[in-house]
């Protein structure tokens, strides 16, 4: 059976493709980190708003929103050259803890099952 996906499922993966790339290229303030990850993005239903989640290696996890967030709009001129959409969605840009809260809970089974 063939999987039906909907609409804002695939304007969150373009996205998520487009502002991995757009980021590295185009945003050169010195406060962001070399390497900030788009780990996931998730869209509205009526495409008005993007809630784009980010990872970063080092630095300020703050501050790298805080430039994100300055930058959304230019970021959003970028991609509607790219991407046609009847309007392209606001970006708000969130920092993904998930990965934070993997590594914690990884510790607290390593400690509740050690190894002998």
């Amino acid at each position: 059976m063939k999987r039906q996906f909907k609409r804002t499922d695939r304007v969150a993966e373009l996205l998520q493709r487009e502002l991995s790339k757009l980021i590295q290229l185009e945003i050169k303030d010195p406060r962001l980190p070399a390497f900030v990850t788009i780990s996931g993005v998730t869209v509205s239903s009526d495409l008005s708003h993007a809630k784009i989640y980010f990872t970063i290696l080092t630095g300020d996890k703050q501050e790298t929103a805080a430039v994100l967030n300055n930058a959304a709009s230019y970021l959003r001129t970028l991609l509607a050259k790219t991407i046609k959409l009847y309007s392209m969605p606001q970006l708000a840009f969130v920092y993904d803890e998930s990965i934070e809260y993997g590594i914690q809970l990884s510790k607290l089974i390593d400690e509740a099952n050690p190894e002998d």
